[in-house]
């Protein structure tokens, strides 16, 4: 009797065993030379958060007396991106992301921003970056801010890179068109 038990805990181990082992078992190769790409793109993004259309609405705000309430709203967007700054040109794709109101001060905005922007033809299509980085907009229109790209999917695979963005347009209400002009380093 005590074989048998030996015999069948031996059994359960090994059928146990097999198929962690096989499950997880992988392998590491040493990577070959791997050529980098540099990628420019040009494009304009439009942020509308009034009517009803908005491509941008706050999800989640302060329980503050302010009206409206800025600092500390968080926003959800899907906004469109075209060829050029008007709304009717050749739409080229969407970012889709977050934002956060970080400005106390109204009348500034200051952000922490995340967007995923994907491409939705020509030759990027189904290809897109990411892009983690604080926004500020200071008293001078004209003022190029830089963000930074952290990723990439698609032909943008493993991209780092910046985006230099330029407010072309913007109203009281929060709507802005911006230019967008990015360099990726990519695989």
């Amino acid at each position: 009797m005590e074989n048998q038990m030996i015999f069948a805990w031996a059994i359960i181990f090994c059928l146990a065993v097999a198929p962690v082992h096989g499950q997880y078992y992988s392998r590491t190769v040493k990577a070959g030379p791997r050529v980098e790409k540099i990628t420019r793109l040009h494009f304009f993004f439009h942020d509308i958060r009034s009517g009803e259309n908005a491509t941008a609405i706050p999800i989640a705000s302060p329980n503050t007396t302010q009206d409206p309430p800025t600092y500390g709203t968080l926003y959800a967007m899907d906004d469109p991106l075209t060829m050029e700054s008007e709304l009717t040109s050749t739409l080229i794709g969407n970012s889709q992301g977050l934002y956060l109101d970080l400005s106390r001060e109204r009348t500034q905005f200051t952000s922490i921003f995340y967007a995923d922007f994907a491409f939705t033809t020509g030759r990027f299509n189904g290809s897109s970056f990411s892009l983690f980085s604080r926004f500020s907009a200071e008293d001078d229109p004209s003022t190029i801010r830089e963000m930074a790209i952290v990723g990439g999917r698609g032909a943008f695979r493993m991209a780092t890179g910046f985006a230099l963005l330029r407010p072309v347009w913007s109203n009281t209400i929060g709507d802005a068109i911006v230019e967008f002009n990015v360099t990726l380093y990519h695989y």
